[in-house]
């Protein structure tokens, strides 16, 4: 069910949304060679409720968690342990906050040092990739040409399209309709309409399209072993067009990364404090 958001409610969203931003960038300047993905889920947690808000994940569906962490060939899902963050690994960190009964949710995969050439690529194509979903999200269009496009720009670098796992809309409910998967056929599924807020989220395969879930019932994991990506955002339909609520522009200030990537997804400058 497609549960179309006013304004004052997508202005609510976009507060819960960017708080998670903001842990995002807060972890950004802790996540490194020897730290945990527990050591980061404690962080989050603290963070999340010194602002005001709860954690979206903990507690919903049994999820033990603040954070899903997902390392090196974990698609998504991965829960937080304590291993030790290595230099050349890859870390999505997937995090969620509730607060005034609306929900944000969104992920990041960061890279911890030297990465591999080919790793680095397949980030930067799936992040890509998001911007190119969010492009075909607006009045007029459907789900699967956000899917689409999605497919067509990542499957054009020889990277295989997670199925079983899509995106979503957000809302008083972490996930709502409708599902948003990063494949398909143009002119297919639920018509876009004003005020649909969702999470379009990318999780792409340096290999096989194919996944398998671990025996801990959470987390996600390539059949090949090899490296996944998982970036997302979360969009709200306003004025016909595609409007960002979360932004990463936090986790680049910490990492000292220069980018108008989000520009364009803008009405009005961000100003980051």
């Amino acid at each position: 069910m497609i549960i179309p958001k006013t304004r004052e409610e997508i202005e609510i969203m976009r507060e819960s949304a960017l708080i998670v931003s903001k842990t995002l960038g807060m972890l950004a300047g802790e996540i490194k060679p020897g730290v945990t993905t527990l050591d980061l889920d404690r962080m989050a947690e603290e963070f999340i409720r010194d602002h005001g808000a709860v954690p979206g994940f903990k507690g919903l569906y049994g999820c033990p968690s603040t954070l899903l962490t997902s390392v090196n060939d974990q698609v998504v899902h991965g829960l937080p342990t304590n291993r030790p963050i290595e230099e050349g690994d890859i870390v999505s960190v997937d995090c969620g906050a509730l607060k005034n009964e609306f929900y944000g949710d969104h992920a990041y995969t960061f890279e911890i040092g030297d990465v591999a050439p080919e790793t680095k690529k397949l980030l930067q194509v799936t992040k890509e990739s998001l911007y190119v979903g969010i492009r075909e999200f607006k009045v007029g269009n459907r789900v699967e040409d956000v899917g689409s496009a999605i497919q067509r720009y990542t499957e054009g670098f020889g990277y295989g399209v997670v199925r079983e796992l899509v995106g979503h809309g957000v809302g008083r409910k972490m996930h709502e309709g409708p599902e948003m998967p990063n494949y398909g056929k143009r002119g297919r599924g639920k018509l876009f309409v004003e005020g649909l807020v969702v999470a379009i989220e990318p999780m792409i395969n340096m290999g096989t399209k194919n996944i398998r879930q671990l025996k801990d019932g959470w987390t996600i994991v390539t059949r090949d072993g090899k490296p996944s990506a998982h970036f997302e955002h979360n969009v709200a339909l306003v004025n016909g067009k595609p409007e960002l609520l979360s932004t990463f522009a936090y986790i680049y200030k910490a990492l000292g990364i220069e980018s108008n990537e989000e520009e364009e997804f803008r009405t009005t400058p961000l100003a980051i404090n």
